[in-house]
């Protein structure tokens, strides 16, 4: 009996729908292994016009998934450029939708993307509103005006801002922004200490540290001495980023994101992670216990396959990144693992995950046998996770049969539940390179995200239908809104 057409439809809505949150979760624009930035941004560009024309609710809903902030903000700005294609009710719903992941994005990315919708002569009265709301929601406009000053000059400017005369605290930004040097001091202290920076090396220290490192070279200051007047001011990040300050004992690491952690643990040499084994090792450990949350210890039985291979190296705009997820969703599945029910196998064959490299080939289907053997007291794993960028080559398709024949002869009553989760975005195929039809498949960026991702992934494997699909999206909706669940 062939499958009804509006069964077929809705099969392939939500094959477009995984495909393009895949996408939005693992591109961003940028070189990979085995494709060129050109190449990636091309991808991109049809997928976003294809899924916003064909699929708009959906796009829009994106917003409320895991994905990066690269495709957060073009998503935003492909809502805000075609307007007009959406009912009234349909531009509410983005309104809100568009408003809670502005909240979330990292200042510099919003104002990035408003200079980007003032380039595209982007001016009807909603947008300008979206973004006076958000500018009226800073916790500090004075801080952006140093910290980002191009970006909030034109914000303001698009959205005519009104900055009255006086000493009212927007009278005083208006002046920094678009009368500088008109003042002779300002009440804000960082404005004021901007002012004092231009004559007067104290007032250096009192800047953020991005705009402090401008006037600390103008003044000539050695950069051992501004690092340490410095510091206090710092992010995290920018701590991580800075030598003099990582080599400092009193750092704490565990305060770090996973996998922003994993990525600084991988660019120290052998010698310093050796060294600092038991402090990086206990920071990786707390980082994971922290991502996993209410999950931890619940998984059961966790075995994995992680991708050392040469491609793991990245590129040069996105160095180890690949490796670097893996290593930190190597510590967040022993997290989630029952105690003492974690085995996670390195296709390189490794065993020591602090001193793993990109090298060598990608013999993934050696290490798919390998983690479907029986754990202690010949129990098999509840949970087979794979992170690997799916160019299994040596042999090639091995791990794509091993799981086949798993799947259909010895395990059809699906004991184990196999996922893949993949870091990079293959441009040529418009999805996460996948290792065989009936093994879910998700795209990856961060660790933290790998909980969520699992459930995303199981819509890959077809047991579930697009009714399933979009009440999710519907669930998801409505808690990044911040409201209740909705009852299924």
């Amino acid at each position: 009996m062939s499958t009804p057409p509006e069964t077929l439809a809705d099969l392939v809505a939500a094959e477009d729908v995984l495909l393009f949150a895949n996408a939005a979760i693992t591109a961003t624009g940028q070189r990979e292994f085995r494709s060129g930035a050109l190449d990636q941004q091309l991808s991109l560009d049809f997928l976003h016009a294809y899924v916003r024309v064909n699929y708009r609710r959906v796009y829009a809903a994106s917003l409320a998934l895991d994905i990066n902030d690269h495709n957060a903000a073009r998503i935003v700005l492909g809502l805000l450029e075609t307007a007009g294609e959406a009912s009234a009710e349909e531009r509410r719903t983005e309104g809100r939708l568009i408003a809670a992941r502005l909240a979330r994005l990292p200042p510099q990315r919003v104002y990035r993307l408003f200079c980007e919708v003032r380039r595209a002569g982007i001016n009807n009265r909603r947008t300008r509103a979206i973004m006076r709301d958000w500018l009226a929601a800073r916790p500090d406009l004075g801080h952006d005006a140093v910290k980002y000053r191009s970006g909030v000059k034109t914000a303001a400017r698009h959205v005519h801002l009104r900055c009255p005369q006086g000493t009212e605290p927007l009278a005083e930004i208006g002046a920094f922004l678009f009368r500088p040097g008109k003042l002779p001091r300002y009440a804000h202290p960082l404005l004021d200490a901007w002012r004092r920076a231009h004559y007067e090396q104290g007032a250096v220290a009192e800047l953020p540290f991005t705009v402090a490192e401008g006037f600390a070279a103008r003044h000539g200051m050695e950069r051992e001495a501004f690092l340490k007047r410095a510091a206090p001011r710092m992010t995290r990040l920018e701590r991580l980023r800075t030598h003099a300050v990582a080599q400092r004992p009193d750092v704490d690491l565990s305060v770090m994101p996973l996998t922003r952690l994993a990525l600084y643990v991988l660019a120290l040499p052998f010698e310093q992670r050796a060294a600092r084994r038991t402090e990086l090792t206990g920071a990786l450990r707390t980082a994971a216990r922290r991502a996993a949350g209410k999950h931890a210890g619940s998984w059961g039985r966790v075995h994995a396959v992680l991708d050392d291979s040469f491609s793991s190296s990245g590129s040069g705009q996105k160095r180890r990144r690949p490796l670097a997820v893996a290593l930190a969703c190597h510590h967040l599945l022993e997290a989630l693992a029952a105690p003492g029910a974690y085995r996670g196998l390195w296709t390189s064959g490794r065993d020591d995950a602090l001193l793993v490299r990109p090298w060598g080939p990608t013999p993934l289907g050696m290490r798919v046998l390998d983690a479907l053997e029986p754990g202690p007291g010949g129990a098999e794993p509840d949970r087979l996770v794979i992170v690997s960028d799916g160019w299994d080559n040596a042999p090639v398709g091995l791990a794509g049969e091993v799981l086949r024949v798993w799947r259909q002869r010895l395990d059809p009553g699906r004991r184990t539940a196999v996922v893949h989760v993949n870091p990079v975005y293959d441009a040529d195929g418009f999805d996460v390179r996948r290792l065989a039809a009936g093994v879910p498949t998700a795209g990856i960026r961060d660790a933290e995200d790998l909980p969520a991702l699992v459930e995303i992934a199981r819509f890959a494997e077809g047991r579930t239908g697009a009714a399933e699909l979009d009440a999710y999206l519907d669930r998801r909706v409505a808690l990044f809104l911040g409201g209740k669940e909705p009852v299924a």
